[in-house]
């Protein structure tokens, strides 16, 4: 490991807005804000909103700015991204964001019933060949329902045909509310500013490339609704794919 990442993951150790649980503790004594993120980190009343994978934390900081009466935790396992987002939150100061060091699959042990008011998806790898891996796949929006409050949003943003096709598919499929989409977001006047404002590291070199980003917003069914199943659709695959960071934009890579 490179001296730089191991200066991150000790920074990361010394600041307030990043929580991290290790994974014995979750199995033996559970963790210990389920339930009490509000009462005791915020120490407010605000909604709680999640960005999944949310890498630098583009989207967790920007929004937290946006919405001061909200409380937003940007949610990645990869230390080392997440220290971009922790140090503006810690030098900035902003109240309302956090970050949370996990995976996505153990959020229920992180989160009590209810206790989520919105979840963001931004720019998620698409898993074309692995549907048990996709973000608005069913495995994972049956773990949301389970930490979401009643009418709870989840939003979408990707530059993926596939995945937006697939997720629209996939709400259709189980009655899942679908309140707002679009093929290509930022030439939609109806889209709010936020979405088009606020933009990611891959948000901003999909448009560099001249994509178009999609975006959904839908409304999860509560629980104790019917389990979601699979749709039996086929898509076409996405035919391109990222550059790693660091790569030069209009060189493709090998």
């Amino acid at each position: 490991m490179g001296k730089n990442k191991l200066k991150k993951f000790n920074d990361i150790a010394q600041m307030d807005c990043v929580v991290e649980c290790p994974f014995a503790m979750l199995s033996d004594e559970g963790f210990p804000m389920r339930g009490k993120w509000n009462e005791t980190f915020f120490k407010n009343k605000g909604k709680i909103v999640l960005e999944l994978g949310c890498g630098k934390g583009e989207y967790t900081v920007g929004l937290a700015r946006r919405y001061p009466e909200c409380n937003f935790i940007g949610i990645d396992i990869k230390g080392a991204r997440l220290w971009t987002g922790a140090k503006e939150v810690t030098s900035c100061n902003i109240p309302n964001a956090a970050f949370l060091r996990t995976t996505i699959d153990l959020l229920p042990k992180f989160f009590a019933p209810s206790e989520v008011s919105e979840i963001w998806i931004t720019f998620p790898d698409p898993q074309m060949k692995k549907e048990n891996k996709r973000l608005t796949g069913t495995r994972f929006m049956e773990l949301y329902r389970r930490v979401l409050a009643p009418g709870a949003m989840i939003k979408l943003k990707s530059d993926s045909q596939f995945l937006y096709e697939y997720t629209l598919a996939m709400a259709a499929h189980n009655g899942i509310t679908v309140a707002q989409s679009s093929r290509d977001l930022h030439n939609d006047p109806s889209a709010p500013d936020e979405l088009k404002q606020i933009r990611t590291f891959y948000e901003q070199q999909w448009l560099d490339r001249g994509l178009t980003i999609k975006y959904i917003s839908m409304i999860v069914p509560e629980e104790n609704t019917p389990a979601l199943t699979e749709p039996e659709v086929e898509i076409p695959f996405d035919t391109y794919r990222s550059y790693f960071r660091g790569e030069i934009p209009g060189q493709e890579p090998k």
